[in-house]
């Protein structure tokens, strides 16, 4: 019998021999118990020996028959045992002989097995030395990469600052991209059209190619696709924060205080995110600048914040801060920080004129010195309160307003010696030199505003101890240009888009007079382009960003805003001026 598989050999043959031991103690036992018998059988012969009166001779044939009779039986069980023992000393034997077949078996397995484990554990080693190469190797070409990269940002970075200065050095104006994301107000509803056109409009079809690049696919029916590209200083894509926006424009700021005056103005159609880039989120129609999220917050309370912590840096007592918020709505300028005589913000209208030094100027415009972002945000917080909003198919808060923010930074250095350049002494020539430096109080009325002249971009005035230069931050958010049929306006709004539409035509072609070096440019066709002069033909630098929108349904619209931007990128305005500051004199 061959032990079944899967079970231990030992165990079995152990088993085994139990079994055949029972069965030869059982015949041993069957033995006695028929010597027993026997013996039995002795002891009634003998009484019937006794008792019988048979014949001795009867008595002993019986008897001899007897005997004969139980040694046949005897000797045949004896015979049988035998038997039995001969063929369980076999099984054992055999028994024998197969364990020691299979412990030479499983002995040969064991080490087949071994010297196959021993195969596997050196194979595992080769593996993990050659897994150690490679990870070694990849490390190294994790390092290299990580250094041509950076080597590659460097060089990106070293371009956009070798870009940038040439872009100083022509006066161009910097132009910077923003895709916005797809958002829910972006399908057709509203407009009678089929379901196949619903969803080519809510098809994205500008994308930012790169850093640099917007690709436009330009699909209309029954025309083959055309991808277009537009090049500008930066481009965002649908995912970049505000963060990110910002830190490309926190530069200029720097250079406000160094100098230069600096206007970043947000340009684009209705709803595509000039609102939400240049202030932040609207909770309720209203804007909340001191949200939980600072990540949202847009350019105008960054730029405040980063004003007064680049102020902070300086000596006290050489900088104050005022602010004027107004709105050019339907080719009218409002003063959004006017108070009425009990100390209430209304609206006010105002004029545009232009000053004997060819700048602009905005008579009696109220301007508010503050002395930290929180005032400054307080106000214009104030200011948007008033600004024209009206709702449309395409926006449900779109402002029907440019607005513009304007913040002035007043330099004060005392000194005998103020070291100006040749320009600024004939600028200072110009004006009175016994005009004593008067410091702003805390509010200043339209009329105090209206005598200083502080709207001027730069303004030097200068006695014999103190000179002051003004440089000038404009803040703009251009209203949307919008389609009529697209917006479905009617009467006073109507009335409203024309205007806005005709203010942005008007900007347009300021950039193509500049663009072309006309002799004439047609500032004054708009109160917009006219309130803007110094910054758009001036020397200030110039941020435009262009805000898009990413649907096939604005595609005619987004078109004409990169194409505004590109034109503007070609303006060349020379190079911007700095106002230099004032030197204290070494000797006292």
């Amino acid at each position: 019998m061959r032990p079944r598989r899967g079970l231990d050999p030992g165990s079995v043959w152990a088993q085994r021999l139990r079994q055949l031991e029972q069965q030869l103690r059982a015949k041993e036992e069957r033995i006695v118990v028929l010597e027993t018998e026997n013996a039995a059988l002795h002891l009634k012969l003998a009484e019937y020996q006794g008792l019988a009166g048979r014949s001795t001779n009867e008595v002993l044939q019986l008897y001899a028959a007897r005997g004969g009779q139980q040694k046949l039986q005897r000797s045949s069980l004896v015979t049988q045992l035998h038997r039995a023992i001969k063929r369980l000393k076999q099984d054992l034997k055999s028994l024998h002989s197969f364990a020691l077949e299979l412990s030479k078996e499983f002995r040969r397995q064991s080490k087949t097995c071994l010297y196959q484990v021993l195969a596997a554990v050196q194979g595992v080693q080769l593996q993990n030395e050659a897994m150690q190469m490679f990870q070694i190797k990849a490390f190294d070409l994790e390092q290299s990469l990580q250094e041509v990269t950076e080597r590659y940002e460097k060089e990106k970075q070293k371009r956009r600052a070798l870009h940038n200065s040439l872009v100083e050095l022509r006066g161009n104006i910097r132009v910077h991209c923003r895709i916005r994301p797809l958002l829910p107000f972006d399908d057709a509803a509203g407009h009678l059209i089929s379901q196949d056109r619903q969803r080519n409009f809510s098809e994205k079809v500008a994308y930012a190619a790169d850093d640099e690049t917007v690709l436009v696919k330009c699909n209309r029916p029954g025309h083959a696709s055309i991808n277009k590209t537009f090049q500008f200083e930066r481009v965002y894509n649908d995912s970049e924060s505000q963060d990110a926006v910002f830190a490309d424009v926190a530069p200029l700021l720097t250079s406000l205080l160094d100098g230069y005056n600096v206007c970043i103005m947000a340009y684009g159609q209705t709803g595509s995110g000039k609102t939400y880039t240049m202030l932040g989120p609207q909770v309720e129609g209203n804007f909340a600048f001191t949200i939980e999220d600072e990540s949202e917050l847009g350019i105008i309370p960054r730029a405040t914040q980063e004003v007064f912590r680049l102020i902070s840096e300086k000596p006290p007592g050489s900088y104050w801060v005022e602010v004027s918020v107004v709105e050019v709505y339907n080719n009218e300028i409002f003063d959004l920080l006017a108070k009425d005589s009990y100390g209430k913000v209304f609206s006010i209208k105002r004029d545009v004129v232009t000053t004997r030094e060819g700048k602009s100027d905005v008579p009696l415009l109220t301007h508010e010195t503050v002395e930290n972002a929180s005032e400054f945000l307080h106000l214009v917080k104030k200011g948007l309160q008033l600004r024209v909003r009206h709702p449309t198919l395409v926006h449900a808060h779109s402002s029907r307003s440019h607005l513009v923010v304007t913040l002035t930074i007043t330099t004060i250095v005392f000194g005998d010696n103020f070291g100006t350049s040749w320009e600024d002494e004939q600028a200072s020539q110009r004006l009175n030199k016994d005009v004593s430096c008067t410091f702003p109080q805390k509010t200043r009325d339209s009329k105090s505003a209206s005598s200083s002249g502080t709207s001027s971009p730069v303004q030097v005035e200068a006695t014999e101890k103190i000179k002051q230069v003004k440089t000038r931050l404009q803040l703009v958010d251009l209203a949307g240009s919008e389609c009529v049929g697209m917006s479905g306006v009617t009467g006073a709004a109507l009335r409203e888009t024309s205007f806005i539409n005709r203010s942005l035509s008007a900007l347009a072609d300021v950039l193509g007079a500049i663009a072309e070096q006309r002799s004439h440019v047609p500032y004054r066709n708009s109160k917009l382009t006219h309130l803007l002069q110094d910054s758009v033909g001036g020397d200030a630098k110039l941020l435009v960003m262009l805000c898009i929108s990413p649907g096939q349904k604005y595609l005619t619209e987004s078109m004409q805003s990169l194409g505004f931007g590109t034109r503007a990128r070609q303006v060349q305005r020379g190079q911007a001026k700095k106002k230099n500051f004032p030197m204290p004199s070494k000797a006292k």
